[in-house]
């Protein structure tokens, strides 16, 4: 896209709609999307194209039937997608390249098949989606013959071509009014739902000023709530306001201490600000989760001064599990995300978004681009992001900041709210600090997954830019030259 003269816009919405062709576990048509966009004015906004539930949404008839909460799969944990509104609007920012052409190679590969990449092929094998094996919609697309695609096999998904062949040629409309619609809301009633074409056709996505907290001599940005984001600079703020000392090192302990107050109150108040709920804000004032989950980041930045920050999901692996054979559409598990507690602030209810885990992060200094920061990795996301720039303040570079082992206290794998995972790899002092903290970590391998997939983009004072993709992930970094004028970094 930028060797073709496109923005970083225009290479963000192209990698991401590439990747719900290559990496369906953890992104899809079906999914939601938070981006924030700096353009070379020095703006930045947040893209909050996160889905609601249907109008007929009953919390109480749900209630009966699940609980107080809605099941990870199935029809009920579905709301409308907002990932293709998403990048409708995050194109009117400072998009080049047409909505056809941005869209092509996703079209091309989901046609002519990709070779089946190392965390497709794990998540396939993996006890937890072991329920998804033997449903109709699943095995048709990842178990041709009862059996499940394997690493390097060719991998096409045909319908899912026809889809965007579609989506080329009649625009992102086409995924919200229209035939597309109606086969899309049909097929999601044959299993259950209760979404309905209206809630497709009156859903859009909210451009919102973005969330800025100051840390030193950086301005902090990154997306307010309904999403998790608020954290990151709570988080920050604590560290910059306490004698913590080393918090990557000696002091990730009081780190993880302070990430942990911040998990219990994102549990219990972070909800759809358009519905009154608490001043989450405020809570962060006052003085001492949900399942992780599976998404992508994408990190963009260019010469002329756009960046942009991109987190797109289906929320658990395989999101709902469902997948319309005729579009070839997987659809996220958003709504599991809400509680059905009537207490709740995050209860379910018509129109209303679900609490969010993504969140996307960029740092600012006198007004130009440092950080471009991205990762997946669930509830644990504002942890992988604070260890990555704290890291980066302290002189790493872009790949020894996000290679750099982690630590992630709450449900990232299981244990609950109290548990802390560690990579195998974690200096001695930074381990002994977790214990200090009256945490009990459990150990995983260096550079697991589970632990979030980063990709960041740094540049210097003279807007000379480095990037570095997770050695956790199958992704990759790339820095372009181009012959174009530097622009107002």
């Amino acid at each position: 896209m930028l060797r073709d003269g496109g923005t970083a816009i225009d290479a963000a919405i192209a990698a991401a709609a590439v990747l719900t062709v290559v990496y369906p576990h953890n992104v899809a048509l079906g999914g939601d999307l938070f981006a924030l966009i700096r353009t070379p004015d020095g703006v930045v906004r947040c893209v909050n194209a996160s889905g609601w539930a249907g109008a007929a949404v009953d919390a109480t008839g749900l209630r009966a039937r699940h609980g107080d909460w809605l099941p990870p799969r199935g029809a009920a944990a579905v709301t409308v997608p907002g990932g293709i509104r998403g990048w409708e609007a995050m194109r009117r920012f400072g998009s080049r390249i047409s909505w056809s052409a941005t869209l092509r190679d996703a079209e091309s590969l989901a046609r002519d098949g990709v070779r089946v990449p190392p965390s497709l092929a794990h998540h396939l094998n993996d006890a937890e989606n072991d329920d998804l094996v033997g449903t109709e919609d699943f095995d048709r697309v990842f178990r041709p013959q009862s059996v499940p695609v394997g690493v390097g096999d060719v991998f096409r998904q045909p319908a899912l071509a026809d889809t965007f062949a579609t989506l080329r040629t009649a625009g992102p409309d086409a995924f919200y009014a229209g035939d597309l619609v109606t086969q899309t809301v049909n097929y999601l009633r044959s299993r259950g739902s209760l979404l309905a074409a209206s809630d497709f056709a009156e859903f859009h996505p909210e451009v919102q000023e973005p969330l800025r907290a100051e840390f030193g001599d950086l301005t902090l940005l990154t997306s307010p709530p309904n999403s998790q984001g608020f954290l990151l600079p709570y988080a920050l703020g604590m560290v910059r306001d306490s004698a913590i000392g080393d918090p990557v090192g000696e002091g990730l302990g009081q780190l993880l201490a302070v990430f942990h107050r911040g998990n219990e109150i994102r549990d219990s108040h972070l909800a759809d600000p358009r519905f009154g709920t608490v001043d989450v804000a405020t809570r962060l004032t006052q003085p001492p989760g949900r399942p992780n989950g599976d998404t992508v980041g994408i990190a963009a930045a260019d010469g002329e001064g756009y960046a942009v920050s991109l987190i797109q999901s289906v929320y658990y692996a395989f999101g709902s599990g469902l997948i319309d054979p005729a579009t070839g559409v997987l659809f996220q598990n958003r709504g599991c995300g809400f509680s059905l507690n009537p207490a709740s602030p995050n209860v379910i209810a018509p129109r209303k978004r679900p609490a969010h885990t993504l969140m996307p992060a960029m740092t600012l200094r006198d007004g130009r681009v440092r950080h471009v920061l991205s990762t997946m990795g669930g509830q644990g996301q504002l942890q992988i992001l604070g260890q990555i720039l704290l890291r980066a303040l302290r002189g790493a570079s872009a790949i020894d900041a996000v290679a750099a082992p982690r630590a992630i206290v709450g449900n990232q794998i299981g244990g609950g709210a109290d548990a802390v995972t560690v990579e195998a790899d974690l200096s001695a002092p930074a381990l002994a600090s977790i214990h200090r903290a009256g945490f009990t970590p459990v150990e995983v391998p260096a550079h697991t997954e589970s632990l979030g997939q980063a990709n960041v983009v740094f540049a210097d004072d003279s807007g000379v830019m480095t990037a570095a993709s997770d050695p956790r992930s199958d992704g990759a970094a790339v820095v372009v030259h181009l012959p174009r004028p530097a622009g107002p970094w």
